[in-house]
């Protein structure tokens, strides 16, 4: 009984463990992706891109965005063990993280969440769209905030791993 009792405390440690590596590696990545393209974003924001900057500004909320959600399901997956379902999972998954578990306290507030919602719908009309229906005029409601968005996901991320650390 008490091996077993041992034997999940490390299990619990090493699952946890892992999920904390793996949202430090997404944030990495997000700021590696914001490095990346900082020329670009910045050079949307001076005027009315064309096509082709349009479409690699969108790539960008699209990868954004899907690096948030790898964190979400890690956390899902690793912590909570249990990950939503269904045709709305994603919007659930993006709710889910501004709630407390029994596992865990909120990772975003409710004003974040609700913030990155608009990312993941624009997520969704990316990849079920093509390129030329992108409208900058809706984009720039996204891009212009962008570096504020993450800089507030990424400050409520890294407390969130302190509580668990």
């Amino acid at each position: 009984m008490i091996l077993r009792v041992i034997w999940n405390r490390k299990e619990s440690c090493s699952r946890l463990a892992r999920v904390i590596s793996q949202i430090r590696f997404e944030i990495k990545q997000i700021d590696r992706l914001f490095e990346r393209y900082a020329d670009l974003l910045e050079r949307v924001q001076k005027g009315t891109p064309d096509l082709v900057d349009v479409t690699a500004v969108a790539s960008v909320l699209h990868s954004f965005y899907n690096g948030l959600e790898n964190i979400f399901l890690s956390i899902a997956k690793g912590i909570d063990a249990d990950v939503p379902a269904g045709a709305q999972w994603h919007r659930d998954l993006l709710t889910k993280m501004a709630e407390s578990t029994s596992s865990r306290g909120p990772v975003l507030t409710t004003e974040t969440a609700h913030q990155l919602a608009e990312y993941l719908g624009f997520r969704h009309f990316f990849r079920h769209s093509y390129s030329f229906f992108l409208e900058w005029d809706e984009l720039e409601k996204l891009v212009i905030p962008l570096a504020k968005v993450w800089g507030q996901v990424k400050d409520e991320l890294e407390l969130f791993v302190e509580g668990l650390s």
